[in-house]
């Protein structure tokens, strides 16, 4: 585990993200140089903005990953978090979740602080987004909460199988993480997911660069594969079913999302309508043809 570091406080450089920028430097950093390396990009670190309601964390100025309401800092504030929890309408209890990709961890703490009792291990490659663990209010590790500095598809591929729920949410300052995008990663999570199990993937930047990665999926999860937007942030998320014969019931579905909305304060009655209208329009495979 990363021990949580000093953070260098500074006001921030940027016209559109006011308030304190927050960076992994020592006391006696120059606030000059850092403030130039910030807006010509050459600053290869993330960092923290906080504007005094949120905090958010930045791969680059061009490439926000994360965001945390300071008055409900347990919350999912981007729109792509919220969808990407669709799972439970499908696989309501899971005991196992493994997350690929901790950004500010504000899945892992919803999943901690909503799904009391499940294991969830949260996998990060870059140290120093770990070190920011604590100003994002992460719980510390413990009996069902662990965060591992390692190489997502390296801790896959030694895991264990048995996984209920995979979210991957793995990027870097260039997008989508390289190691995982390829049919190697997909084939290594549809083997350790459980009978049952989900595979969740945001996809997010040029619908181009990951239209192939569809594609994977569905030849991996024999097109058992939902895809929907999500305009808000100009992500999409792909879910994909081991079950052997997945067949969405989607009018028990929409009872079911009102009582998960109910239970969470999460709109499940749109997500299950947008999964439902994209599964009718096909919506997974058209959009795995653009990486043709």
């Amino acid at each position: 585990m990363c021990a949580a570091a000093p953070l260098f406080a500074m006001p921030s450089p940027f016209a559109t993200e006011t308030g304190q920028v927050l960076l992994l430097e020592p006391p006696e950093a120059s606030a000059g140089e850092l403030r130039a390396r910030l807006l010509d990009e050459s600053y290869t670190r993330p960092f923290v903005v906080d504007d005094g309601q949120q905090r958010f964390l930045y791969f680059s100025v061009r490439l926000m990953q994360s965001a945390m309401s300071l008055r409900a800092p347990n919350d999912l504030e981007l729109r792509y978090t919220q969808k990407m929890m669709a799972f439970l309408l499908f696989h309501p209890r899971p005991k196992r979740i493994v997350l690929i990709g901790l950004g500010g961890g504000s899945l892992l703490k919803f999943c901690y602080h909503r799904l009391p009792g499940a294991q969830l291990t949260a996998v990060e490659v870059d140290p120093d987004v770990i070190a920011l663990r604590d100003i994002f209010l992460l719980p510390p590790d413990g009996p069902l909460l662990q965060i591992v500095h390692a190489d997502g598809a390296g801790y896959l591929d030694q895991s264990e199988k048995g996984i209920d729920v995979l979210l991957v949410d793995a990027f870097d300052k260039s997008g989508f993480a390289p190691n995982l995008a390829n049919r190697e990663f997909f084939a290594s999570a549809f083997a350790r997911l459980s009978g049952n199990g989900v595979m969740v993937v945001n996809l997010a930047g040029e619908k181009e660069s990951y239209a192939g990665l569809i594609g994977e999926a569905m030849q991996v999860f024999d097109d058992q594969v939902i895809v929907i937007a999500v305009r808000e942030d100009g992500n999409h998320v792909l879910y994909a079913f081991k079950e052997r014969y997945f067949e969405p019931r989607w009018r028990w579905l929409h009872n079911y999302a009102k009582e998960l909305r109910a239970n969470y304060g999460l709109d499940f009655p749109a997500f299950v309508q947008k999964m439902e209208r994209s599964t009718k329009l096909g919506l997974a495979r058209r959009e795995a043809l653009r990486g043709h």
